[in-house]
């Protein structure tokens, strides 16, 4: 069985089987007992993007569950800081050795390696986002 992520959300609105689900993201301490004595908890609202789903039983303003998977997410962790990480690293050595030990040269080398990285994401945010598509379900209440 594969581990969920889930958020109860509200439907915000409605275009085809294209559905946008406001949910309110919290930190672990927003639940704490002591969250009013300490400035640390944090909530925040986001609006969720579900495609292709089942509108038919779905209305605006409609209390749902919205899930992903966990290994969704370390997809997303990866692609938007492993794969960054592992590019800059390969490209600090290889231009280190090609600057002759420059140093300076290298980091700034590695830091605009990035440049190109985040572009070619930019530029796939459409099949990026079909595949980290979230689910909905209706609450039975």
């Amino acid at each position: 069985m594969t581990d969920l992520i889930k958020h109860q959300g509200t439907v915000e609105n409605i275009v085809g089987t294209h559905v946008k689900v406001r949910i309110v993201q919290t930190s672990a301490c927003s639940s704490c007992s002591a969250k009013s004595f300490c400035s640390s908890s944090e909530s925040k609202e986001k609006l969720i993007d579900i495609y292709d789903a089942d509108t038919s039983s779905l209305h605006l303003g409609q209390e749902v569950v919205v899930y992903g998977t966990t290994s969704m997410g370390m997809r997303a962790v990866g692609l938007a800081f492993g794969v960054p990480f592992l590019v800059m690293v390969a490209a600090l050595f290889v231009l280190y050795r090609l600057t002759g030990g420059d140093e300076a040269v290298s980091a700034l080398g590695a830091l605009l390696t990035l440049l190109p990285y985040y572009a070619v994401l930019y530029a796939l945010r459409g099949r990026i986002k079909r595949r980290f598509s979230f689910q909905i379900e209706t609450t039975d209440k």
